[in-house]
C-alpha cells in the first residue's frame, strides 16, 4: 500500500465522519420542543461538532497533501473548484453558525419554564438557510470528487 493510498483512505474516512456529523447536527437541533431538550441537544451537538471539525480539517490537509504528491491536481478544475467551495463555506461553519448557537444558548439561560423562548425559535429559523448552503456544498463537493467532471 502506497503512502498516497493511505492518504486517500484517510481522506475518505474523514469525509464519512465529518459529513455525517455535519448532516446529523441540524436533524438533532430541529427536533427540540422544550428548553430541557434544547439544552441537551446543544450538549450533544458540541460532541458531534468535534467530529465535523476534525473530519473537515483532515479532508483539507489530506487533499492538499495528495495534490502536492500529484501536482497535476492543481490544474484540475474540479480540484480547484472543491478548494474554492471549501474556503467559501468556512465563514458559515466557523463564524455564523457558532455565533447563532451562542445566542440560542444565551436565550435559554435567561428563560424560565420549559417552553422554548421566541428568540430561540427565531434564531433556529435563521440557521436553516445556512445549513442548506452547507449541505448543498457538501453534496457538490462529493460529486466533484467522485465524478471529476472537468
Amino acid at each position: 500500500m502506497t503512502f498516497y493510498t493511505i492518504l486517500l483512505i484517510i481522506h475518505l474516512v474523514a469525509a464519512v465522519v465529518g459529513l455525517g456529523a455535519t448532516f446529523g447536527m441540524p436533524v438533532l437541533m430541529s427536533n427540540v420542543k422544550t428548553v430541557s431538550q434544547a439544552q441537551f441537544a446543544h450538549k450533544v451537538s458540541k460532541g458531534i461538532e468535534k467530529f465535523a471539525k476534525v473530519g473537515s480539517i483532515t479532508l483539507l490537509l489530506t487533499g492538499i497533501i495528495m495534490a502536492i504528491i500529484n501536482p497535476y491536481l492543481f490544474k484540475e478544475v474540479w480540484y480547484i473548484a472543491s478548494l474554492v467551495i471549501y474556503v467559501a463555506v468556512q465563514p458559515i461553519t466557523a463564524g455564523i453558525l457558532p455565533k447563532k448557537e451562542k445566542l440560542q444558548l444565551k436565550s435559554l439561560e435567561s428563560h424560565e419554564g420549559e417552553e422554548l423562548p421566541e428568540e430561540y425559535k427565531k434564531l433556529a429559523k435563521q440557521v436553516i438557510p445556512f445549513n442548506n448552503v452547507l449541505h448543498a456544498s457538501a453534496v457538490i463537493l462529493i460529486v466533484l470528487m467522485t465524478v471529476k467532471p472537468f
